[in-house]
């Protein structure tokens, strides 16, 4: 088009200047013909390596933040293919950088919550330690006492230790899953037997929806889905109201799957709270208080081991009503 535009103006400025002179003659109706193809070529040329070099240098300083895909294709002078080359470019380094400050959060979150919780315990050792070794080791009572409560803070810096170890080993695959058949039903009546009297101090009853009368059998990690039933009912009795109830309920999912819910009538979870629930260390109390004891893993090995069986983990609650969570399982052949 510019070279159509530049053959038109030049034509009609020659005929004007030659019928001026009164030169005009017919033989300037080959000029168009040869104007016309001459200032494309031209044109194209200059514009096109203008451009070039330009765009290149543009995607020489993209490829500079390692744009891969940039890198793959050929350069382009066209400027609706630049333009959708670059807006995807600067979408993908947004949405980079979007999950950078995501992970850089929750980094710092994690760590903070890592040395509350390892500290905890670890001040208490050295704070009964150091009592002891000022002199109050003379006193067998005290001496006792004090020990007792160090072997506790001792025992508690294990738990997190070995929790946060199993996690890791779940998250890299490198903690392999035994899986047999075995009767769900009497898993959870063992579970039921190892907390029944904790759960008897808070008067909460640990119970089926329904008898089974018939055993129904899965093909799963029997000691990691123990365990999920164990961090489920534990919770379920921790946060669970005086004299209430934890109740699980298996059912028919589909026809190869089975479906177990744990439910109780707690306090219950905010659905603010509910996205973040199994995140490692993450704790509902932004007090900081640890009254209830416990890793702060429970819940995020419970998400470990479900993912690691390819199965799925659901939550649903109600702050003032209770909780319930639920989990699916293979069904055994």
């Amino acid at each position: 088009m510019t070279a159509l535009y530049l053959t038109i103006f030049v034509t009609l400025l020659m005929v004007v200047f030659f019928y001026v002179l009164h030169q005009l003659k017919w033989q300037m109706l080959f000029f168009p013909l040869i104007c016309y193809p001459l200032s494309f070529v031209i044109v194209q040329y200059r514009v096109e390596r203008f451009i070039y070099r330009r765009v290149k240098k543009i995607y020489d300083d993209l490829t500079l933040l390692e744009s891969a895909d940039l890198r793959r294709q050929p350069i382009t002078t066209d400027m609706g293919t630049l333009t959708r080359q670059i807006d995807r470019y600067a979408n993908e380094k947004k949405l980079e950088i979007e999950t950078l400050k995501v992970r850089e959060e929750y980094r710092k979150e994690f760590i903070g919550n890592v040395s509350h919780e390892l500290k905890t315990p670890l001040f208490t050792v050295q704070g009964y330690i150091e009592t002891l070794l000022g002199g109050a080791m003379d006193d067998k009572k005290l001496r006792e006492k004090y020990l007792s409560r160090a072997s506790k803070g001792v025992e508690r810096l294990s738990y997190i230790i070995k929790d946060l170890d199993m996690i890791t080993k779940l998250e890299v695959g490198d903690l392999s899953l035994n899986k047999q058949r075995f009767d769900i039903i009497e898993l959870v009546k063992n579970v039921f037997d190892l907390f029944e009297m904790k759960a008897g101090k808070k008067k909460i009853t640990l119970d089926f929806d329904r008898d089974y009368t018939k055993p129904i059998y899965v093909f799963a990690d029997k000691e990691r889905i123990q365990q999920v039933l164990t961090n489920l009912i534990v919770n379920s009795i921790k946060y669970g109201k005086e004299k209430g109830t934890t109740e699980v309920n298996i059912e028919n999912l589909i026809k190869n799957k089975i479906i177990v819910r744990v439910t109780d009538n707690g306090e219950g979870i905010s659905k603010d709270n509910i996205p973040r629930l199994f995140e490692r260390f993450f704790r509902i109390d932004k007090s900081g208080s640890r009254k209830e004891g416990g890793s702060g893993l429970g819940l995020a090995i419970v998400k470990h081991i479900i993912e690691a069986h390819d199965e799925k983990l659901y939550v649903e609650s109600e702050i003032g009503v209770g909780s319930e969570f639920s989990f699916t399982l293979e069904k055994a052949k």
